[in-house]
């Protein structure tokens, strides 16, 4: 984290020297706003229903969790759904241009690390690009599905949608309230106010506790005993010393969520988000130390990974208050045009 991310969840007042590119950012955005609504700028209609699942700001919220329960909810309900996502990471291709359908065989630089991991959980299509409104006319297009989730995507005005949803994470939640880069949020709090559905991210709860809290609380993430890397049915006992590694958006969220499981950490190692790992990155560990990642990092690390490298997978809890209201979102929405 440097210390422009530092300052924005502290009193630090040294952001502030950034206090003009925040000026310059909150006209572009709100200049770009207003020329979608007035039609100065074209939203192009969605030939399948579209569901955003996105934040306000920068960092992570837990928004892959809550996407892979969402396909599930859908497929309960009859849908065939498709995930599009801008695919951050991924390099361009001659032979593979965008809009881009993750398969198992495209590699990671390709696909990008959480689109493949969306893929890897719910093998359901997941097309990649910058342009949204493409993708989701790419799904239509190439798929059978029959609806869309946007794996973010909140602020791309071009591609139309039918349902917004955002998640917000509740330490964090809109840092010291400032517009990037002084602080860390892409839109005013007040963009709630259109959203169709704002869920808090309350974090992760021990085993026991889960039961209440899916009664208590409309979002949290739950933790299931680590799993090693290259031999998925081998898992690794709650208790053990582990070396943490990640480069995720929230690396003290993998933090607690470890110790809450009861994984005794004795060091940490945190990139930048969507890092790309290579081999030289864990040379600081001894051969015998159990490395454990996010499933969202061990997909660029399966290559190179050791036989005690493990992986900490995490699951969406959902209340079911906020389960019914999406439903009712869910049955709200347009037949596929």
């Amino acid at each position: 984290m440097n210390w422009i991310e530092r300052g924005w969840y502290s009193a630090s007042k040294l952001n502030f020297i950034l206090l003009p590119l925040t000026v310059l950012f909150w006209l572009l955005s709100s200049v770009r706003k207003w020329l979608f609504k007035l039609g100065l700028k074209q939203t192009i209609q969605s030939p399948l229903p579209v569901i955003v699942v996105g934040n306000i700001s920068v960092g992570g919220t837990g928004k892959t969790p809550f996407v892979i329960y969402l396909v599930e909810l859908l497929r309960q309900q009859g849908f065939e759904p498709a995930i599009v996502s801008r695919g951050y990471g991924a390099e361009k291709s001659n032979d593979e241009p965008f809009p881009r359908l993750v398969t198992p065989e495209l590699p990671v630089n390709l696909s990008g690390d959480e689109p493949k991991l969306l893929y890897l959980r719910t093998q359901c299509p997941v097309v990649i690009g910058s342009d949204r409104a493409q993708a989701v006319q790419f799904v239509k297009d190439n798929t059978r599905a029959n609806i869309v989730i946007s794996d973010d995507g909140l602020q791309h005005y071009k591609m139309a949608r039918d349902i917004e949803i955002v998640l917000l994470d509740a330490k964090r939640m809109f840092g010291n309230g400032w517009l990037l880069p002084v602080g860390p949020l892409r839109e005013l709090p007040s963009r709630l106010q259109t959203v169709d559905l704002t869920l808090i991210n309350s974090g992760s709860e021990t085993s026991e506790e889960q039961d209440q809290a899916k009664t208590e609380k409309e979002y949290q993430l739950a933790a299931e005993i680590a799993y090693n890397l290259l031999t998925p049915n081998l898992t690794l006992s709650t208790n053990t010393k582990v070396k943490l590694v990640s480069g995720i958006g929230n690396p003290q969220r993998f933090l607690s969520t470890a110790l809450t499981m009861g994984y005794q950490v004795d060091d940490t190692l945190w990139f930048a988000d969507h890092h790309q790992f290579k081999a030289q990155d864990f040379e600081r560990f001894n051969l015998d130390d159990i490395i454990l990642l996010t499933e969202k990092d061990a997909v660029k690390c399966r290559a190179f990974a050791q036989d005690n490298w493990y992986v900490l997978p995490i699951s969406a809890v959902i209340s079911k208050q906020v389960e019914l209201k999406l439903l009712e979102l869910i049955n709200d929405l347009p037949k596929a045009h």
